[in-house]
């Protein structure tokens, strides 16, 4: 056979086609001299999206080296490494940072090899770089979530475990430890290899335990006697589940236990917890009554001054939404020891429930004294309150009625504070306030207010404006959203800040939700009508609304009676509504997604946002919160935050979209973090209805 070499066009064509497979490569691939320089002789055109530089700016370094281009704190490591793989003669692979030509600092992998003379001196580096800031950023992501949720799992108070079917533990946390006895969870779970036998006083209980699960489920609130190490007994209390592997077949048991040795072995604690709160120990409001007429008397008797002080914790709800009613309960806990300490002993701390207390100041001479009392107190209570490793800075609001001026029965006095703390709510906080008749107006104003609410929607009285959102890729109007105005007959338009907390509290809000619903979804069909687009009309929807039995049928009717496309209405939620009942919560987003409508997670971030919560979730978008928007400008850390909320909102399919856009500089930075829309007054504030009509006419 006659062999021959290949033409001069099949080489030309052969190189042209290997040069085109190099410069498409999704990075950089290069040759450099090995030299003080590392002085480039090939780069491919990956550099210009890898570096922001051109080969041609860093071919024989013209512009600039691409050791110059490496994280300064870096570049000795890369030297080193590269050192290392040239003396062994063998490829290397590294990652490091480099300093894109925009300013931005991204993490980068770099594979390649040394190129030696036939003297075995070494001649070239041959390598390729790649981007690698995505896998980073998921991996720095997952790191900082598992130290997190490790966090809560080593510091929570009750003992969390898992088991085997069969009655071995498989984890076991500090706390479940010390309950048993053990001085740690590893000595626990080598000690304790038959549960049946060796934890249960009845062994039986554990049959129980399996049975009850089997039949329903779960067990809560299971109570049984058990042996610590030392064989003392203790009463405990367990909720527990089964858990399935992803062929639904059960593989363990997971849940909590909690010692109630006390609760079972005194009786007295039955009358304690009648007349006391469970979570801080305090009188409650079943005792309060008696109290205040008692130290009515003493008053009177001895003819000195009684002071009621009606106390209400600042922004509690807020925190107990967002942290969780864990950290809500601890504060509240820690807040009522505050109290406590800074009060006489003959004084009277009461907690009537949620976030509200009262403090009973008797033998007093004058306000002056209350105030002294109370401006400490205040003081105290300000300063940090440290729980699982957050720090939580929280104010009070007091109202004080003085017996016999303020009034001379308990209910009197009780509601005459109430009020004054009401005028210290107002008055900004973190103060307090004495209680003058001029409040009665105050109070009176308010229920005119709610009166005057009850019949605004009878009335016409409420109007929608509407805010556009923006598609930050194509600068095109890709939906709005709905937001409600007050206007009643020949007086100013109220905006929401001052009737929605009213229409929450009186229940009105449900009402007001549906006239909302109905209107954004006529007018999301009247706009498809005149302009042929689905243009999505986004309604916010209360939790009182959200939680309605009937609130997906209700959605259901509304979309049938208006004729609107399933798609073209979208249902903003907050974080907190999930809050009381988890499973409620997704399995009414379930149905509501069945319907076809789009539903977005509205205020992320300033509740207890999580990212495994969030795949659980059957929603289109997430809303970050004005808050993360108004601070990239001060702080590099938001942004951080901000660029992470987006990308991993986004790889798990959401759209992310940006409220409260108010600059250019804020527009400019979701526009190069890839943000899918944005909204806020940068772009449009909230229009009247024919405004808004014209504007989409003109778009």
């Amino acid at each position: 056979m006659i062999s021959r070499e290949p033409d001069a066009a099949f080489v030309h064509d052969r190189q042209l086609m290997l040069n085109k497979l190099v410069d498409n490569l999704k990075g950089m691939v290069y040759c450099n001299i090995y030299d003080d320089y590392w002085t480039m002789l090939y780069v491919s055109n990956g550099s210009i999206e890898l570096t922001g530089y051109t080969p041609q700016q860093l071919i024989r370094n013209l512009t600039i080296s691409y050791e110059e281009v490496i994280a300064q704190d870096h570049r000795a490591y890369v030297r080193d490494e590269i050192a290392k793989a040239v003396a062994l003669k063998t490829s290397f692979e590294i990652e490091y940072q480099i300093q894109h030509a925009n300013g931005h600092t991204i993490w980068v992998s770099e594979r390649g090899y040394p190129i030696f003379d036939v003297h075995g001196q070494v001649q070239a580096i041959e390598g390729y770089i790649q981007d690698i800031s995505d896998r980073k950023n998921v991996e720095d992501s997952l790191k900082k979530a598992e130290a997190r949720y490790r966090s809560i799992f080593e510091n929570a108070i009750e003992g969390i475990f898992q088991s085997t079917l069969d009655g071995q533990y498989l984890v076991a946390n500090p706390a479940l430890a010390g309950i048993y006895g053990y001085e740690s969870s590893e000595e626990l779970i080598q000690a304790l290899n038959n549960i049946q036998h060796q934890l249960y006083v009845l062994p039986t209980r554990r049959d129980e335990f399996v049975k009850e699960i089997a039949s329903k489920g779960k067990v809560q609130n299971f109570q049984s006697q058990i042996y610590r190490k030392d064989k003392s007994i203790i009463w405990i209390s367990e909720n527990a589940r089964l858990v399935y592997d992803k062929h639904n077949q059960p593989i363990y048991y997971e849940g909590t236990v909690e010692d109630i040795t006390d609760l079972k072995n005194h009786a007295v604690e039955i009358e304690y917890q009648a007349t006391h709160d469970h979570l801080t120990g305090l009188p409650n409001r079943y005792i309060l009554n008696d109290r205040l007429q008692q130290s009515i008397n003493f008053a009177h008797r001895y003819q000195s001054m009684l002071a009621v002080v009606f106390v209400d914790l600042d922004q509690f709800k807020l925190i107990n939404d967002s942290m969780g009613h864990s950290v809500g309960d601890q504060l509240l806990v820690s807040v009522s020891q505050l109290i406590s300490s800074n009060v006489r002993e003959i004084d009277t701390v009461v907690r009537l429930g949620g976030d509200e207390f009262v403090i009973l100041i008797p033998n007093v001479h004058s306000k002056e004294d209350i105030e002294h009392s109370l401006s400490r107190m205040l003081d105290n209570l300000s300063k940090p309150l440290t729980i699982n490793n957050f720090n939580f800075n929280i104010t009070c609001s007091m109202g004080i009625s003085v017996y016999p001026n303020d009034g001379n029965d308990p209910d009197t006095l009780l509601k005459n504070a109430d009020s004054a703390m009401f005028k210290a709510k107002h008055a900004g906080r973190n103060n307090f306030q004495f209680f003058t008749p001029e409040l009665n107006d105050i109070l009176t104003d308010r229920f005119n207010l709610e009166y005057k609410l009850r019949h605004a929607v009878e009335r016409d009285e409420f109007i929608l404006h509407y805010q556009p959102k923006y598609n930050l890729s194509t600068g095109d109007i890709c939906g709005a959203e709905a937001l409600i105005r007050w206007q009643p007959n020949d007086e100013a338009l109220i905006y929401p800040l001052t009737f929605i907390q009213i229409a929450e509290e009186t229940g009105l809000i449900v009402r007001i939700g549906q006239w909302v619903l109905e209107t954004a979804c006529r007018k999301a069909k009247q706009l498809h009508t005149i302009t042929g687009k689905h243009l999505p009309i986004a309604v916010n929807v209360s939790p009182k609304q959200f939680r309605q039995p009937d609130f997906v049928k209700i959605v259901q009717q509304t979309l049938l009676q208006t004729g609107l496309t399933p798609s073209s209405l979208e249902l903003e939620i907050t974080e907190n509504i999930m809050i009381e009942d988890m499973p409620k919560f997704i399995d009414t987003l379930q149905q509501l997604k069945q319907i076809g409508v789009r539903l977005s997670l509205d205020d992320f971030g300033t509740g207890y946002s999580s990212f495994s919560y969030l795949k659980d979730f059957p929603i289109d978008q997430l809303k970050i919160d004005r808050s993360f928007i108004s601070a990239i400008e001060q702080d590099n850390a938001n942004m951080a935050i901000l660029k992470a909320i987006i990308f991993l909102g986004q790889s798990l399919g959401l759209r992310v979209v940006a409220e409260g856009v108010e600059t250019q500089f804020q527009h400019d930075f979701l526009t190069s973090v890839n943000c899918d829309e944005v909204q806020g007054y940068y772009l449009s504030k909230p229009l009247p209805e024919h405004t808004f009509d014209s504007l989409i006419l003109s778009s």
